[in-house]
C-alpha cells in the first residue's frame, strides 16, 4: 500500500525547496506582468503604412487601424501605449531583441516570421496588388504586364513587397525607396510606374489621391492575413493577445475599424 502521509510530506518538502530557490529556479516573470508593472505597452511600428499604422508628421501621433487596436489592447491591460519606431528592414531583429512587447503595423503573416518569432492569429484578409497612375491602369492587367524591363516597379526595403517583386518580377526595373509612405506620391508624379503594395493600402491611397488607380485590387496576386508580431517564447502573452483579438472580432470592433479606415 502507498503511505500517503510520507507521500504528502515528500511533496510538501519538494514544494518548499522549489519555493525558496532549492532544486529548481523559480520562473521568470512573463511579459504580461512586466507590462502591468511598467504601466505601458511598448508597440513597435514602422509608421509608414496607411491605413494600418501611420505617423502623422503634423500631429506627431500614430494613426490607423492597427494603432486603434494597440490602444484597445493597452486599455484591456489598464496601461498606456508607448510607440517604439522600427523599420521593415530591422523589424525582425528589433522584435527578437525584445525592443517592444508587440509589433503591429500591417505585418503579413509568413512562415519565415513564424519560424523565428510568435505571431497572433490572422486578422483582415488581403493580398498583394499594385498602385499605378490612373492613365496607366489599362496597361497593367496581369503579373506578366509588370515583369518587363520597361516597367519601373518601386518597393520599400526589407518587407514582403520587396520579396514579392524579387521572386515574381525578375525582369522589371526594380527601384527601392526607403520611405514606404512616400512611394504613392512618387508613382503619381511619374518617378516610377508601379508600386507593389497590399489591397488595404491601395484602397486608402486611391481614395486619397485622384491621380492613382489600383486596377487589380479585386484580383490580388496573393492572399494573406496580418498578424501581431512578438518575440518567441512567452505563451501566456501570445494567448492573451489571441484572446483579445478574438473578442474584438466577435464584438464587431474589427469590422467597425475596417469600415472607418479601409472601406
Amino acid at each position: 500500500m502507498v503511505n500517503f502521509k510520507k507521500l504528502c510530506a515528500g511533496a510538501l518538502l519538494a514544494t518548499a525547496m522549489l519555493g525558496v530557490g532549492g532544486l529548481l529556479p523559480s520562473a521568470e516573470a512573463g511579459r504580461l506582468q512586466d507590462i502591468q508593472e511598467r504601466g505601458t505597452l511598448l508597440v513597435g511600428s514602422t509608421g509608414d503604412y496607411k491605413p494600418m499604422s501611420y505617423l502623422n508628421k503634423e500631429t506627431g501621433k500614430y494613426e490607423g487601424f492597427d494603432c486603434e487596436v494597440a490602444e484597445l489592447l493597452a486599455q484591456s491591460l489598464g496601461v498606456k501605449v508607448q510607440y517604439v519606431p522600427t523599420t521593415w528592414k530591422t523589424l525582425s531583429a528589433d522584435t527578437m531583441a525584445g525592443k517592444f512587447d508587440i509589433a503591429i503595423s500591417g505585418i503579413t503573416r509568413t512562415f519565415a516570421r513564424a519560424k523565428d518569432m510568435d505571431m497572433s492569429h490572422g486578422y483582415l484578409l488581403f493580398g498583394k496588388t499594385i498602385l499605378c497612375r490612373k492613365e496607366d491602369a489599362k496597361k497593367f492587367t496581369s503579373e506578366a504586364d509588370l515583369n518587363k524591363k520597361s516597367v519601373r516597379v518601386m518597393v520599400n526595403p526589407g518587407g514582403t513587397n520587396e520579396k514579392f517583386a524579387l521572386s515574381n518580377l525578375p525582369d522589371c526595373t526594380l527601384l527601392v525607396h526607403p520611405q514606404n509612405a512616400e512611394i504613392p506620391s512618387l508613382i503619381a508624379e511619374g518617378k516610377a510606374d508601379v508600386m507593389i503594395t497590399e489591397t488595404m493600402e491601395a484602397r486608402r491611397y486611391v481614395r486619397d489621391d485622384a491621380r492613382l488607380a489600383a486596377p487589380l485590387i479585386d484580383d490580388p496576386f496573393t492572399k494573406n492575413q496580418f498578424g501581431i508580431l512578438m518575440a518567441k517564447g512567452d505563451q501566456e502573452w501570445l494567448n492573451y493577445v489571441n484572446f483579445f483579438m478574438e473578442e474584438k472580432d466577435m464584438d464587431g470592433t474589427l469590422d467597425k475599424l475596417e469600415d472607418e479606415y479601409i472601406k
